[in-house]
């Protein structure tokens, strides 16, 4: 998912539209306060910031995200009608990523935003194995998770189940899948067993609970479609 803060109606629509067809999926939003609302239900993977905004400068919003546990590290192209070199560093500095001036080309734009995803996925260790959705933080290299930025105790099992959940993102997995993967194919056990641990798995993730959604009849699944 890519974020888009710019209060340019035929810019911002125009960059949504190319990038939705380029099999990127963007959103766009006109106000920094939407935005914000917006980061808080779903992490984007990048964020394409115009600098003159309403509400506050993309600047700002850069400095914020910046300063944010669960955003330092987010990339950020800023786009901007200045073309002087100061505005350029002052972005740069602040912790952009890439600077595009205006009027730009969609193509160049797309390019652009392809590399810095590559980039980014490059720098990834692949052995973390790091997950994240909404306000909830999964490293299973570390046996960590973070809910909000504060450290959550599950068991062996509950995070077994958890990172089993995350690995299959949008996926429905039934009962029976989850049995055999988290207790073994020789395990007698009943399908209420898994029940349970998803009930005190919920409870333990506070508000982050809610992400695990319920497939009445069939089993769990969380986050939406792959």
């Amino acid at each position: 998912m890519i974020y888009l803060v710019e209060d340019d109606n035929s810019i911002r629509e125009l960059v949504a539209y190319t990038f939705n067809t380029a099999g990127l999926e963007a959103e766009g939003f006109d106000k920094p306060s939407l935005f914000w609302e917006a980061l808080e239900k779903r992490k984007p993977d990048l964020v394409l910031l115009d600098i003159m905004l309403p509400e506050e400068d993309g600047i700002q919003i850069l400095q914020k995200l910046r300063q944010r546990q669960d955003t330092k590290k987010l990339p950020v192209i800023m786009l901007t009608a200045k073309g002087s070199e100061y505005d350029k560093v002052m972005g740069l500095e602040s912790g952009a990523d890439d600077y595009v001036s205006k009027p730009f080309g969609m193509m160049e734009l797309l390019a652009r935003v392809k590399a810095l995803l590559r980039r980014t996925e490059d720098l990834r260790p692949a052995q973390e194995n790091r997950y994240v959705i909404g306000d909830l933080t999964v490293n299973q290299k570390r046996h960590e998770v973070l809910v909000k930025g504060e450290a959550v105790t599950l068991t062996k099992k509950e995070f077994d189940m958890l990172c089993y959940l995350l690995e299959n993102k949008g996926m429905v997995l039934t009962r029976d899948q989850l049995l055999n993967q988290i207790w073994g194919y020789d395990f007698d056990g009943e399908n209420r067993t898994v029940d349970v641990h998803i009930r005190t798995l919920r409870q333990k993730l506070g508000d982050c609970g809610t992400y695990i959604e319920t497939i009445r009849g069939i089993g769990y699944k969380i986050g939406g479609n792959p």
